[in-house]
């Protein structure tokens, strides 16, 4: 009797709502959490990449761990010194972390990480960080030692530079980028690079490692 009744009421509930339409419903109800489930699972994937992101780029100085590259280019070609007297050899400066920035005062790039550069000069040279910058110019204007003056003052660069026009410092380095940067640890040897924009924590890392 009981199943009599619940045949019954399913024909006429199949009256007012065809098969068709019923299996519909069902489909796209499926559907739905299925979209719902892959939002869930695509947001818990960026999730981890965001959390794996903000670890990597909050490395510590007491685990950061630098290879010894090879042993820095001793000085050369390099004149018309600013905010220095002249540096005449990498000598001069054991017994300190030395930071080479390769720039040249039109390209945007180095703009961009000037702030940066003059920031780890103030914080950390009375921690024994000699910050270098090389200045070596990508158009014939940026040979003139007036207009990298103006420039030098204009971004309230305050540390060591000086002018690598003949690019003997550039090629001792086999270097090719602007900017570019080289850090030195106290026994004049190369033990990180960087070259563009970018990887700021890291190279703040190295620097503080190295000054340990």
């Amino acid at each position: 009797m009981l199943i009599s009744r619940f045949v019954s009421s399913k024909t006429k509930f199949e009256k007012f709502f065809p098969l068709s339409l019923i299996e519909f419903r069902k489909d796209v109800s499926l559907r739905a959490t299925g979209k719902r489930l892959i939002l869930a699972v695509s947001f818990s994937f960026l999730f981890l990449v965001w959390v794996q992101g903000s670890m990597a780029h909050s490395v510590k100085a007491d685990s950061f761990s630098l290879p010894t590259l090879y042993p820095a280019p001793e000085f050369s070609g390099l004149a018309n010194w600013i905010n220095s007297k002249k540096i005449n050899s990498m000598k001069e400066l054991r017994g300190k972390v030395v930071l080479v920035d390769f720039w040249t005062y039109s390209c945007f790039n180095c703009i961009n990480t000037f702030s940066h550069v003059q920031g780890w000069h103030e914080k950390f040279s009375a921690r024994g960080l000699v910050v270098l910058g090389v200045h070596a110019p990508e158009f014939a204007f940026e040979r003139n030692f007036k207009n990298v003056k103006e420039a030098v003052k204009k971004y309230g660069l305050t540390y060591p530079i000086a002018l690598d026009n003949g690019f003997k410092l550039w090629r001792a380095y086999k270097n090719r980028y602007w900017p570019a940067f080289y850090l030195i640890d106290k026994k004049g040897m190369v033990r990180y690079t960087h070259f563009g924009e970018g990887r700021y924590k890291e190279m703040e890392a190295a620097i503080v490692s190295l000054l340990k």
